[in-house]
């Protein structure tokens, strides 16, 4: 053992703060990127918004959620408005749609042991804004606006209890999630009265079964569907079959199982339409009218337009600010007296310029990432998603001389809008899948094709996941029954016996 002097030669990288800072702003979102630079400006009297920018900049999150919205908006009417010449796969598609040679019996995708049972068919869906009574109202959840009404009528003390007992009981979906039998137990353990009965209880349930709208409360869907069915006058042409069906049968209902339904019920095709036509009537989630979703609006971060026959990528100034280094701070550190103050100053200015040069690099690395994916995928802009071709991140990488995470951090949770839509960056990357003459498809593509043969099926005779890949198969693209039910389970569509409708 002795000590000893050695020289090695190597190379090491170093995160150095400003590469960290870099590599940090480089994977956060706008909106998040938004209050990056807001804590920056609050922290460095060094940095400041443009004059120009400031007032922009203040509502740039209103503004750019109204853009989003905007978007939306216009998304559905400007893919209306492109009349984009069909791509090879969506004339094929069109082709096999067309043909005559699908057979009429065509299997269903669900096994027993893969059978899951479903709600009944789809209700017409919430009331109309200017129909609904709850538009207009300050109420801020279910509860609220159930308590609203409850305000409203006239119950006893004892009732009035038990009614505030079921309203607490019921969940944001609107089922009553605590059995009647508990709402006695707890009512009457702190009750010096009479006891409740449990026939109270239900008399007071059925009572807020009534309230707008109507149907909530219920403990589960066939008595949500019952209730509402009870609303109607006795002279409503096939109610009292209707009810049958419901009440016995809505385990066949939910499979869609139509076959068995007449069999057992002796009814006849034309009769279980006028069924299920009644039925469609009906709103099996009461609660979604009431409990709206906060929209997530997305506000994108670059932009892309087709000029003078060019797609053009082009940053979103409404995304972030210009900041830029308050000059007469600047200039005092050279006219300051105090050395700490210089100090203070100059240290201030190098961040302020680290980190407007990490903004700079952002914009200039996505900028050039969205360029590379706007190139590959230009199939895409003009044709669909039908279009799309198959791209890794690592396409990109050799393409930019970047390194792969890099090109992860850019795509995520980046957003781009086109004429088509608005969409994540990752959205354009995805699998390949071999066609017969050597090429290839994009897994997206096909995602595409499967929504497009669905939504042209007939529902009467749906198509099974084995129908679809002979489909895509006479189009030279070859892919297994197993991933096609995935790729449709992607994009929540139901297996083709969920789908089978009457009317």
């Amino acid at each position: 053992m002795r000590q000893s002097l050695q020289l090695r030669m190597g190379q090491q990288l170093t995160m150095t703060p400003q590469l960290q800072q870099a590599i940090r702003l480089l994977q956060l979102s706008t909106l998040d990127l938004q209050q990056e630079i807001q804590e920056a400006l609050d922290s460095n009297p060094l940095l400041e918004v443009e004059e120009n920018e400031q007032e922009a900049f203040d509502n740039g999150v209103d503004k750019t959620h109204e853009q989003a919205q905007t978007a939306e908006k216009t998304d559905s009417n400007t893919e209306d408005a492109v009349e984009p010449q069909l791509s090879d796969y969506e004339q094929d598609t069109d082709t096999a749609l067309n043909k005559e040679t699908l057979s009429d019996e065509m299997a269903m995708d669900v096994t027993w042991d893969e059978y899951i049972s479903a709600a009944p068919v789809s209700s017409s869906g919430p009331m109309p804004e200017d129909e609904s009574v709850y538009q207009g109202q300050t109420t801020e959840s279910l509860q609220e606006y159930l308590m609203w009404q409850l305000e409203l009528t006239p119950f006893s003390a004892i009732d009035r209890l038990i009614a505030l007992s079921i309203v607490e009981g019921v969940d944001d979906s609107g089922i009553l999630t605590v059995p009647c039998e508990d709402i006695v137990e707890s009512l009457n353990k702190d009750n010096d009265q009479e006891p409740i009965e449990l026939d109270e209880v239900e008399a007071v349930l059925k009572r807020i079964q009534l309230f707008d709208p109507v149907g909530i409360a219920a403990r589960s869907l066939q008595e949500c569907l019952i209730v509402q069915l009870n609303q109607f006058t006795m002279d409503t042409p096939w109610l009292e079959q209707t009810k049958h069906v419901i009440e016995e049968h809505i385990d066949l209902l939910a499979n869609r199982d139509y076959r068995t339904i007449m069999k057992k019920t002796k009814l006849k095709e034309g009769e279980l339409k006028e069924v299920m036509t009644l039925i469609h009537s009906l709103n099996p989630k009461p609660a979604a009218s009431i409990v709206q979703e906060e929209a997530d609006y997305v506000i994108p971060d670059v932009s892309v337009k087709k000029i003078k026959g060019r797609w053009v990528v082009e940053l979103n100034p409404d995304s972030m600010p210009k900041i830029r280094v308050n000059d007469h701070y600047a200039a005092m550190s050279r006219s300051v007296k105090s050395n700490s103050d210089s100090q203070f100053i100059r240290s201030h200015l190098q961040e302020a310029k680290w980190f407007i040069k990490s903004l700079e690099s952002r914009n200039e690395t996505l900028l050039k990432v969205t360029n590379c994916i706007v190139q590959q995928q230009q199939a895409f802009f003009e044709h669909g998603p039908e279009a799309m071709r198959p791209m890794v991140l690592n396409d990109v990488a050799e393409m930019v001389d970047m390194h792969e995470s890099t090109i992860s951090r850019v795509t995520t949770q980046k957003f781009m809008h086109t004429p088509r839509g608005i969409y994540e960056l990752k959205y354009f990357f995805s699998s390949h899948v071999s066609t017969e003459n050597g090429g290839e498809c994009s897994s997206t593509a096909i995602r595409a094709l499967i929504k497009k043969l669905i939504a042209a099926e007939n529902s009467a005779k749906p198509l099974s996941d084995s129908k679809i890949a002979d489909v895509l198969a006479d189009q030279g693209i070859k892919v297994a029954r197993r991933t096609i039910a995935k790729y449709r389970e992607s994009l929540a569509i139901p297996p083709s016996n969920q789908r089978k409708s009457l009317i």
